[in-house]
């Protein structure tokens, strides 16, 4: 529980929250949102209690233990596993007792040491810290091996996994998803919606909020206010609320005008149908969610490109790595405005790929074929470092731009939200985000016609990874994106391709197909799943008929269980929701409400347990129905 009354709070001369009022419950996962530097990360170091409030409370039960993922970690001769490990200090002080006492031959206090030992579950720390790693996409080898062996993204999941594994009543994770691929991403929102505690994370990841928060706490114009939903949820709330003020409509129209007009030339031709109906959905999207983001300070796109080459780029019998190859023979051609997704797994080869395309790396066989008409922008994944901290934003653009009027520059600057005197401040103090679009604004400029985007959001917050989006909708040339970010993938990204097994693939799907494909390389269990019915018997309509049709013979009773129980889960969750909005209401806490409120607390936990015993139910009848699929695909491969 967290009970902010009237708190107001500031660092410097600079005021982050004035007389807000907030109450966070036990036991929820709140995503904690605002624009960067409105305040966020001093609200975790007041909840840590490293900082005081200037007015206010903040009031927590005094046994209210909190972790944290820590931002540097020094190079460290002990182990990743120990490192890890090292995190939860009940465990680590009752270890060292124990020894003390082993030395000393004080029986009793052995005794006393192991039962406490026991109580916190210390003896399993080793198995839960190799699966917290194994997660993170660390390989069983790499368990042993020192701290100071990885480089700092890796380390950073070693920071992350120690968080996790540390006991906790309330878990604060600041951007727990940078340094992370798509693959863990999408493990850690499975393991953070398992977990029994508080939960209060920072992200600008929207996919990620909008799969882990229950609720949402925003953090602007110095307020902190309570969404009882998750990212979607609030931002429609908002949207809602804005969409009554017409006039702040204005400045979408034109890229909704740009998009439409993309949409009514090319809908129905056939080469750029594709292209025009993600464009569909990004349109039918921005009216929606829009009004949340007019009041953002940034406001770019991409320069027209003109005629492309085609193909833009191929290679041929490609073999790419440093001094071992990591990738066989790859064949691919990339056309003329294709907008391209690369995926797969950290250490796959994306960033080398992309490397061996602008030549950074040589390709150690193979060849590759760019047309002389191709200018490529690259936004590599460490591009900050590319940045001279003592240069400044002014300074920067001119130098790729000698002859145009200072006046034009800084407008341009502007629309990056480098405004004033900023364009004249030197880079070095600059915060990561800002370090960002200075990056993006240089790339942007030199109009390119070829985008080669290696992880561009690590450092943006969520109104610049929409107006990123929306420029990425509106350029006309050809693009390959390497992203954790589903929500640009999804809408900037026609196709989609994949590095595994040292091999390149073609994505036939989405994104969620490429999770299930995923999963189900890494799985041991070939268990075929429904679409593997189909394709098995693909080449035998009548058997798949057959096979269809005695599936359904079989399993129709079982669904029509699965189906009551998805009913009634469906009711339950609805009662859990109406007393969780009770919950966290102000009223909930009035003396005249104290029966009401006792009485909610006692029917949400009977809820939960019938929550409980539903899914275990519908989930044990969903394994029958596989069973029974499984059973029936081997009858008829048997008849053969």
């Amino acid at each position: 529980m967290i009970d902010i009354k009237n708190l107001s709070l500031s660092r410097g001369t600079k005021e982050l929250i004035s007389n807000s009022s907030v109450f966070l419950p036990d036991n929820k996962r709140v995503g904690l949102i605002g624009r960067n530097g409105s305040g966020k990360s001093s609200f975790f170091s007041l909840l840590l209690n490293e900082i005081d409030q200037d007015n206010g409370d903040v009031i927590t039960p005094a046994n209210q233990t909190y972790a944290i993922i820590k931002q540097e970690t020094p190079s460290l001769d002990c182990s990743a596993i120990d490192y890890v490990l090292s995190g939860d200090q009940k465990r680590n002080n009752l270890l060292q007792a124990l020894e003390i006492a082993i030395q000393n031959n004080n029986a009793n206090q052995i005794a006393d040491i192991n039962q406490q030992l026991e109580d916190i579950d210390a003896y399993t720390a080793p198995a839960k810290a190799g699966k917290l790693l194994s997660g993170l996409g660390f390989h069983e080898s790499q368990h042993s091996e020192p701290v100071k062996s990885f480089s700092g993204g890796w380390r950073m999941r070693l920071n992350l996994a120690q968080a996790l594994l540390t006991p906790a009543d309330v878990l604060l994770l600041d951007e727990p998803t940078n340094h992370l691929d798509l693959e863990t991403v999408l493990w850690l929102e499975n393991y953070l919606i398992q977990q029994n505690n508080t939960q209060i994370i920072i992200s600008h990841d929207r996919n990620f909020l909008n799969k882990v928060t229950e609720l949402t706490l925003e953090l602007a114009q110095n307020q902190l206010t309570l969404y009882s939903g998750n990212y979607d949820f609030y931002e429609k709330e908002k949207a809602n609320r804005l969409a009554l003020q017409q006039a702040q409509y204005n400045k979408q129209q034109n890229q909704i005008k740009h998009l439409q007009s993309f949409v009514d030339r090319f809908r129905y031709k056939a080469t750029k149908a594709k292209q025009a109906q993600s464009r569909i959905k990004a349109l039918e999207k921005m009216e929606l969610i829009a009004p949340i983001h007019l009041e953002s300070q940034f406001d770019f796109s991409f320069f027209p490109v003109g005629n492309l080459p085609n193909p833009m780029l191929k290679f041929e019998n490609l073999v790419i790595g440093y001094d071992v190859p990591i990738s066989e023979d790859m064949t691919f051609s990339i056309e003329a405005a294709s907008r391209i997704g690369l995926l797969g797994v950290n250490g796959s080869g994306k960033s080398t790929l992309i490397k061996t395309i602008i030549g950074d790396i040589p390709k150690l066989s193979g060849s590759i074929f760019c047309s002389e008409k191709v200018k490529i922008g690259y936004f590599a994944q460490h591009q900050l470092d590319y940045l001279d901290p003592n240069d400044t934003p002014l300074n920067a653009l001119k130098r790729i731009a000698p002859n145009e009027k200072e006046q034009l520059l800084r407008n341009y600057l502007g629309g990056y939200n480098f405004n004033n005197d900023k364009v004249n401040e030197k880079i070095q103090p600059f915060s990561g985000g800002e370090k960002a679009r200075l990056a993006l604004a240089l790339i942007v400029w030199q109009q390119p016609n070829f985008l080669l985007l290696d992880e561009p959001t690590n450092h943006l917050d969520i109104d610049m990874r929409t107006a990123l989006t929306w420029a990425l909708q509106s350029f006309e040339g050809a693009m390959i994106l390497v992203s954790h970010d589903r929500n640009l993938l999804e809408a900037t990204c026609d196709e989609f391709i994949y590095l595994q097994d040292k091999k390149l693939h073609i994505l036939k799907g989405d994104l969620d197909d490429y999770h299930q494909q995923t999963v189900g390389h890494n799985n041991t269990n070939n268990t075929p799943s429904s679409s593997e019915i189909e394709n098995h018997y693909k080449k035998d309509k009548v058997k798949q008929a057959q096979l269809r049709q005695a599936i359904a013979d079989n399993t129709k009773d079982l669904k029509k269980q699965a189906q009551s129980l998805e009913k009634n889960l469906h009711l339950l969750e609805k009662q859990q929701q109406e007393i969780e909005n009770f919950l966290i209401s102000e009223e909930a806490y009035q003396d005249e409400n104290k029966q009401r409120l006792q009485e909610n607390i006692i029917l949400s936990q009977k809820i939960k347990q019938d929550m409980q015993t539903t899914e275990e139910e519908w989930l044990n009848i969903q394994e029958t129905i596989e069973n029974k699929e499984l059973e029936l695909i081997q009858q008829f491969e048997n008849k053969d």
